[in-house]
Formats: C-alpha cells, sequence, structure tokens
C-alpha cells in the first residue's frame, strides 16, 4: 500500500478542524480503514515533509439515510487525527503563483 493510497483526503473545512491546527498544531485526515497508525505516520512525513509526534485513529459509523421509501447506510470510514512536531504546518489553501 503506498502513501498516497493511505491518506484519502484532508478534512480541513469543518471549524473543529480549523481550531485544532491553529491552536494544537494538528490536523485531520480520512484515512484507509486497513491502515494502521505507523503506517500513516510515515504517509504524512513523506507526503507533506512534516515531522509528525503521534497520530490518533478513530472509526467514524457511517449514517442511516433515507432514499425515497427505503433506507441506506453510508460506509463507516476512519478519521485520522495527527499531532505535527512544534513548527511544523500543514497549508491545504496555499496560494500559488501561476
Amino acid at each position: 500500500m503506498t502513501h498516497e493510497q493511505v491518506i484519502r483526503r484532508p478534512i480541513a473545512l469543518t471549524e473543529k478542524a480549523t481550531r485544532l491546527a491553529r491552536d494544537s498544531h494538528q490536523v485531520i485526515f480520512e484515512v484507509l480503514r486497513e491502515a494502521n497508525k505507523i503506517q500513516i505516520r510515515d504517509a504524512v512525513q513523506a507526503l507533506f515533509n512534516v515531522k509528525v509526534t503521534s497520530v490518533n485513529t478513530l472509526i467514524v459509523r457511517g449514517k442511516e439515510r433515507r432514499m425515497g421509501r427505503g433506507h441506506a447506510r453510508a460506509q463507516n470510514w476512519k478519521k485520522a487525527i495527527v499531532t505535527l512536531a512544534e513548527g511544523s504546518t500543514i497549508d491545504f489553501f496555499a496560494e500559488t503563483a501561476t
């Protein structure tokens, strides 16, 4: 499994994610459900060139949705809260010069 497969997407648009990034140097990612903390740490360090001090993971349970008269259930997914070393930052909305 490659680093690009481990990290699915950053979750940076929520109020909690913004507060954690600003105050605690933490970044939240959706990750592959089979990935462990060591694989997540290695992927973040390789992809973003930062130093990771800790990784906390949790399984987010899928919600049940109404679809017409029936019901459907969203899939469960894994969330990783990655704590970066002091001075390390990941800016997802950096302006690129064109």
